[in-house]
């Protein structure tokens, strides 16, 4: 009996953490890999089609021959004008579906995120609410609620749609939350929110791109639906942090401000930063409102269905992942 042809797999967004760790997690296993970002991937034996996903050109480029797409682009911030939110992740997501549907690709893993159903309010254990653009905070989770909603709605025979939210993805290398946290806390900026007991779930690097990995063959099976991805390992946030910022090697955040403030302050931070564009060079206000709410409601998430669903389970544990961590920031 023949060996089944590889996959030929389209990697949308593979410059960044988890896209690249995911391309070349394919790579290994044998697929045919094309990625398609701004500036080269550095994944070793993928090809790489420079552009963005607002160009239709270059999206149909990549593509060509594709059966497998892993939708990993986005802008992704806590500020910025609208608009650019919007080309990305609302026209850039159209323009991808578009396009595998064009070429016949039969399987799309879209990755989203689950503030695309988190309105402020704590959540204990719960699944995947569903996407709400109208009661998202920001302009990062209105537009991915409604490229979530845009990927969903296109599922069909000939095109299996699975969308995955991983949850506060942190580890070695990554820019938006874990070195975030290291750089404010070594500048004395990084607040916990009124006594940081919350409970929150993250989700370890190497995790998320195997989960993500899982996901392209399990859409085959299940489709239509979104998954939250997560550790499953629920910690104080303020533990979390402080572990974050110590593995780092920045000290442990002091700064306290109560909650309640916080979130007052924010609200008013982001309206003066959008107003005065202080943003228009690619800089993040000190504090959101979004931001104080998930340093101070809990969210974790019931992983139940997910990790039967995705047949995959964590295999990097948040205490392991910390030490790993650590280990790289000696190193550097």
């Amino acid at each position: 009996m023949s060996a089944a042809p590889p996959l030929r797999v389209l990697v949308t967004g593979a410059s960044g953490l988890l896209g690249s760790g995911v391309a070349r997690r394919l790579v290994e296993s044998g697929a045919d890999v094309v990625t398609l970002q701004r500036r080269p991937s550095g994944v070793t034996g993928a090809r790489d089609v420079l552009g963005t996903v607002t160009d239709a050109a270059a999206v149909g480029l990549a593509m060509s021959g594709r059966d497998t797409v892993v939708h990993v682009a986005a802008k992704v911030s806590v500020s910025g004008p609208a608009q650019e939110f919007e080309q990305v992740n609302v026209e850039g997501t159209a323009t991808v579906l578009e396009a595998a549907r064009a070429a016949g690709a039969g399987r799309f893993v879209h990755i989203s995120s689950p503030s695309v159903a988190h309105a402020g309010t704590s959540i204990v254990g719960e699944g995947a609410g569903p996407a709400d653009p109208d009661r998202a905070r920001g302009h990062y989770a209105r537009t991915k609620a409604v490229g979530e909603l845009m990927a969903l709605a296109a599922d069909g025979p000939d095109l299996r749609v699975l969308v995955l939210r991983p949850h506060l993805m942190w580890g070695p290398g990554d820019t938006q939350l874990t070195e975030r946290i290291i750089d404010r806390a070594r500048a004395g900026r990084m607040p916990l929110l009124g006594p940081a007991a919350a409970l929150i779930d993250t989700l370890y690097s190497d995790n998320a791109v195997d989960a993500v990995v899982a996901a392209v063959t399990a859409v085959d099976r299940v489709h239509g639906e979104a998954l939250v991805v997560t550790n499953g390992e629920p910690r104080p946030v303020g533990e979390l942090v402080r572990g974050l910022a110590t593995a780092g090697g920045a000290p442990e955040p002091r700064l306290r401000i109560p909650a309640g403030l916080a979130r007052g302050a924010g609200a008013v931070i982001e309206r003066i930063w959008e107003a005065a564009d202080l943003g228009r060079d690619g800089d993040e206000p000190p504090l959101t409102r979004f931001l104080a709410e998930q340093l101070s409601t809990a969210h974790w998430f019931d992983q139940r269905r997910t990790r039967a669903k995705l047949d995959w389970v964590p295999a990097v544990s948040i205490d392991q992942g910390l030490e790993l961590l650590a280990s790289h920031y000696r190193r550097r």
